[in-house]
């Protein structure tokens, strides 16, 4: 008689073979190269991260940018800097494209170089022969020129703030020919040529002319502004009229100046943080909110961490609300205490992948507020949140609640041995689940999802995948989606899939939508 220990009858559906290997080692599903890229171009900075190097990555990003339809990848592109908000990675997949499709290239590129930082990355990026090429060509060239002669001056001053390559180097580059004399000047200015002064935007001309004793600053970069000598009521004046996005990030600046000694400059600032209509125009996105959270000095007044908070409230105002039961379970393991960035000499974000699940999970309770939260690394950890309390506030408890392996199966097996039935589960995870590998077919998220299946029928998966690594412990199908990122995009996905409108496929479907 055959071994019923091996042999034994399996109920329910046949689990789907996982044919590939995670970089934990451990049994995965592999993405499709255009799932793959959709992932890796939301969550992908070039940075070394837990499992794999920078160098490693990128070239997995450039072989799949090769393998996928030029189309795809423009769109892809497109989708990574509006969307997902990413930097690098658009111009990784534009400079790739620039080579594939130059007509596809032309027709994209305003859509991903969206500033002056963006230009001199894509030209970096182009220049140092990654994508397959070290030299820019024609197509580049010419919407590189057309980008200098056609911004704005002030999107060119913007764009004169930085190195690697700087402006000036990307002018003896392409070698734009100015379309006026006042356009001639500037680019003169830039390349620290003489130039008429005269003809120099005014705000040039201020700045030239400052010489710190003149109460009105001039209307130039804030970055030009911090190489003046500035009092305290300089710099009092910027925090006051500044952009939102320019107070969010000079908070500590502020404070190391003096600004926050006055009362009234706490109350003006504190007020412009959580102003919903400035909110509302900077287009915040609470992964933004997370990163001043965590990077505030210790000094900094309670008044202004308080606005924080009431900042995230408003910029998680389009979570959506979903009318059945919820679980979401983030992943709290030790991988996921890497930078979301990636390590980067002198540019390594504070913000680890544990934080964006927790804000994440944060976020999703603060409006379903019969959520139920799953913390797990190797098992589940059992939490109280308050869900009246800030997301901030949330946040922060999820990430201090310890850390071991990665067991992704362990919320469904928590479910299921309590015998809960829940409409949606929402993983926030890398997936790089290890400590709950099985041998058989499939994995063990997809024998717990089974049997969760069989209490519940019409219950639906969604693995939020935060990382870059290109599997999943989860096999797509009607009722599992991956999507992936860490940007207010992610909420619209799960949303739509957990109120039964949209396949499973819809996340690639949504760029795949993209007007070319």
């Amino acid at each position: 008689m055959a071994n019923k220990s091996v042999f034994a009858s399996i109920k329910g559906r046949l689990l789907p073979k996982a044919e590939a290997t995670n970089l934990a080692g451990a049994p995965a599903y592999a993405y499709g190269a255009e799932h793959k890229l959709a992932q890796l171009a939301v969550t992908g900075t070039f940075g070394q991260t837990y499992y794999q190097d920078a160098q490693t990555e990128l070239s997995t990003a450039v072989d799949l940018a090769e393998a996928v339809d030029a189309k795809f990848l423009a769109q892809t592109a497109i989708y990574a800097r509006q969307k997902g908000h990413m930097k690098d990675m658009p111009a990784v997949l534009l400079a790739v494209l620039a080579r594939r499709d130059p007509v596809l290239f032309r027709a994209v590129f305003s859509r991903v170089v969206t500033h002056g930082k963006m230009l001199r990355t894509f030209v970096q990026v182009m220049r140092s022969g990654q994508t397959g090429r070290k030299s820019l060509g024609s197509a580049p060239k010419a919407m590189v020129q057309h980008w200098l002669n056609t911004a704005s001056d002030r999107a060119l001053l913007n764009a004169n703030v930085g190195n690697d390559p700087s402006l000036a180097d990307v002018l003896k580059m392409v070698h734009p020919k100015p379309q006026d004399a006042a356009r001639e000047a500037l680019f003169a200015w830039v390349l620290g040529k003489p130039a008429d002064v005269d003809l120099l935007p005014q705000a040039v001309q201020d700045w030239m002319a400052f010489d710190g004793t003149g109460e009105t600053l001039p209307e130039v970069p804030f970055q030009m502004l911090t190489q003046l000598p500035l009092t305290t009521a300089h710099w009092a004046q910027l925090a006051r009229n500044g952009s939102w996005q320019v107070v969010r990030q000079s908070l500590n600046t502020f404070l190391r100046h003096g600004v926050f000694d006055d009362a009234q400059n706490v109350a003006l600032v504190a007020a412009k943080l959580r102003d919903p209509d400035a909110v509302k125009r900077a287009k915040a996105f609470p992964y933004q909110l997370m990163v001043a959270a965590l990077n505030l000095s210790e000094e900094m007044p309670r008044e202004i961490r308080e606005a924080l908070h009431d900042a995230m409230e408003l910029a998680v105002g389009n979570v959506p609300q979903v009318a059945v039961e919820v679980v979401v379970a983030p992943d709290i393991s030790g991988s996921m205490m890497s930078s979301v960035t990636g390590y980067r000499r002198g540019a390594t974000s504070r913000v680890r992948h544990v934080d964006v699940a927790a804000l994440v999970t944060a976020a999703f309770l603060r409006v379903n507020r019969k959520a139920l939260v799953l913390p797990f690394h190797d098992r589940v950890v059992t939490t109280r949140l308050e869900p009246r309390d800030t997301v901030l506030t949330n946040a922060e408890k999820l990430t201090q609640l310890g850390w071991g392996g990665t067991n992704v199966s362990a919320p469904l097996k928590w479910l299921n041995d309590r015998g809960r039935k829940p409409d949606v589960v929402v993983v926030v995870s890398d997936n790089q689940s290890w400590v709950d590998t099985r041998s058989g077919r499939g994995t063990a998220v997809m024998k717990e999802w089974e049997m969760l299946k069989r209490a519940n029928p019409k219950a639906r998966l969604v693995c939020v995948d935060i990382a870059p690594y290109g599997t999943t412990q989860a096999a797509e199908r009607a009722d599992v989606m991956n999507v992936g990122g860490f940007s207010d995009a992610v909420f619209d996905q799960i949303a739509a899939f957990a109120d039964g409108r949209a396949d499973p496929n819809h996340w690639v479907g949504e760029i795949e939508k993209i007007d070319l």
